[in-house]
């Protein structure tokens, strides 16, 4: 099997969890290279049930090696939990299948506070939506060069001086601009050392690692989080999340050299949604976007809120398919629009007077565009069974095929239902 990158072509919440874990079966490593735990990876085997938020979907399947790359932000604690939660459903997460990169910065409880600060203070209609795990203002000091790497919790007294420096500034913010009280750099580490001490023997070379799985004959699945249009570039900012989510940022936040990435799958739902605020042309105010919340049971995996609903925007499509350069599509809740008798793709934008194919470059030029659909007959039968692309209804192929001739990437596998067996290859 090729190295593959999988990524997520809307706004997140697309399925990439689903179909990494599929992927993974075939891998020798299954590396995550961006985000943090505001992303949530919600898998389905057997009937059960399991959520990840910070370790790579593959670590359901036996004997691979799961990475978590220097491109993630990583909770401690969080990563913790889940270990443990693994862990009592017989899950190996011994180091010696699971490791962290020395390079990974790692997420304290002032970034945490300070992400919860700063949404609060924002009046509602400039809010970003923002998860307040942190993950801002842990990559904000990632740039700044102040921020705390994992290789940093194997020396406490470097640990202890890096924090004194970074709430020195913090401090000032917390009490002078946002009005809470200061933290003790002294309490920050005596209550990061308990985790620190666990999380040590995960700490690695994760592009030793990759090269390693490459040279031996293996391939490697590179996970991403979130969706192109979350993405700090080329999203549809400020309303965007702050890491690269787009699929080039596979060789950089993983450590690799770009000549590995060899097949980009473009997740897609068959429709679009979206967590948090930032515009969304083509969303739903309707029976129609109650429908499709409802029966895709559109709730984010991390924050639990509802997903706002639409129809599906290959505006939003062409742009993911430039910026990253799929070699296939993988669609999927396909299943959801069963029942609706006619389905609406949004194939352009009116904006100031003239039809786009793109997205505006404006900041918030996409909240003052205009959808220009096409409209497709739906179909009523249920897709939960069906296996193969010959099992699909008619309509249901025509509309895939469009969604191919509209884009210009051709499908490569389908989903119809949350359990890993509910895909297959067109």
């Amino acid at each position: 099997m090729s190295n593959i990158v999988v990524f997520g072509s809307q706004w997140g919440d697309e399925g990439k969890g689903k179909i990494v874990d599929m992927l993974a079966q075939d891998a020798a490593a299954v590396v995550r290279f961006q985000g943090g735990n505001n992303a949530g990876h919600t898998l389905v085997v057997a009937g059960e049930k399991c959520i990840l938020h910070l370790i790579p979907s593959g670590i359901l399947h036996p004997g691979k090696i799961c990475l978590i790359g220097n491109g993630v932000v990583l909770d401690p604690e969080v990563f913790l939990r889940e270990i443990d939660t693994l862990a009592e459903k017989g899950v190996d997460v011994s180091p010696a299948r699971l490791m962290v990169s020395k390079k990974t910065h790692v997420i304290l409880s002032y970034h945490r506070k300070l992400d919860s600060a700063r949404e609060g203070s924002l009046s509602k209609g400039s809010k970003i939506g923002t998860t307040g795990r942190g993950i801002g203002p842990c990559y904000e000091d990632k740039m700044h060069r102040c921020g705390i790497r994992a290789c940093d919790l194997a020396d406490p007294e470097l640990l202890r001086a890096k924090i004194e420096a970074a709430l020195v500034e913090k401090n000032i913010l917390f009490t002078q601009l946002y009005g809470c009280e200061a933290m003790d750099p002294e309490q920050v580490f005596r209550e990061l050392l308990p985790f620190a001490e666990r999380l040590r023997p995960y700490l690695g070379d994760v592009s030793t690692a990759i090269q390693k799985a490459v040279a031996g004959g293996g391939s490697v699945l590179f996970e991403g989080a979130q969706g192109t249009h979350l993405d700090i570039d080329h999203g549809t900012y400020p309303f965007v999340t702050s890491s690269t989510t787009v699929s080039g940022n596979a060789a950089s936040g993983s450590g690799c050299s770009p000549r590995l990435l060899e097949r980009i799958i473009a997740i897609v739902k068959a429709y679009t949604t979206r967590v948090g605020g930032g515009p969304f042309p083509t969303e739903l105010f309707d029976a129609t976007g109650e429908y499709l919340q409802e029966k895709g049971g559109e709730f984010g995996a991390t924050t639990g809120r509802k997903r706002r609903c639409g129809w599906l925007d290959l505006v939003v499509l062409r742009e993911s398919a430039r910026l990253n350069g799929p070699t296939e599509l993988a669609v999927t809740k396909l299943d959801v629009l069963s029942g609706l008798k006619e389905l609406k793709i949004c194939v352009a934008y009116e904006y100031r007077g003239a039809r786009m194919d793109y997205p505006p470059q404006e900041q918030n030029g996409m909240a003052d565009v205009l959808p220009l659909y096409e409209t497709m007959p739906g179909w009523d039968e249920d897709l939960s069974a069906v296996t193969s692309w010959a099992g699909l209804p008619e309509n249901a192929r025509a509309y895939l095929l469009r969604l191919e001739e509209l884009s210009g990437v051709p499908v490569g596998l389908v989903s119809v239902g949350p359990d890993r067996a509910q895909t297959f290859l067109k």
